[in-house]
C-alpha cells in the first residue's frame, strides 16, 4: 500500500513540475510577443481563420461558434467604449476642451487592446 501511495505522490510531484515549467516556457513566451502587435494580431487571426475552416468542412460546433461570437462581440464593445461614460460623467454637454484652460481628457479604452488580444487568443485555443 505504501508503494503505491508514493508513486502517486511522486507522479503529483512530476506534474506539478511539469506545469511550472510549462507555465515560466508560457510566459516567456507571452513577455516577448508584446511588444509585437502586428504579428500577435496576424497570428491570432490565422488561428481563427483555421477555426472557422474546420466548422465549415465539419459541418458542425455552430452553438458553440455562436456563443464564441458573443463573446467576441463582447470584447469588441469593450475594447472601442471608452472607460468613463461622458454622459454618466456630467459634463455639462461639453466633451473638448474649448480653452486652453480645460482639462483634456484623452480616449481611455476599458479594455486595453493588449487584454483584448490576450482574451480573444485565449479563447480560440
Amino acid at each position: 500500500m505504501e508503494g503505491a501511495s508514493g508513486d502517486a505522490s511522486g507522479a503529483y510531484i512530476a506534474l506539478a513540475r511539469w506545469k511550472d515549467d510549462f507555465t515560466r516556457a508560457f510566459q516567456y513566451y507571452f513577455d516577448r510577443s508584446t511588444p509585437h502587435r502586428v504579428g500577435r494580431w496576424l497570428g491570432t487571426l490565422a488561428v481563427a481563420l483555421i477555426y472557422l475552416l474546420r466548422v465549415y468542412l465539419l459541418q458542425g460546433f455552430y452553438i458553440v461558434t455562436y456563443g464564441l461570437g458573443i463573446y467576441l462581440l463582447n470584447l469588441l464593445i469593450g475594447f472601442l467604449s471608452p472607460i468613463a461614460d461622458p454622459e454618466v460623467e456630467g459634463l455639462d454637454g461639453v466633451s473638448l476642451p474649448t480653452r486652453g484652460s480645460d482639462e483634456f481628457k484623452p480616449f481611455i479604452r476599458r479594455l486595453p487592446e493588449f487584454k483584448f488580444w490576450y482574451l480573444y487568443s485565449l479563447s480560440h485555443l
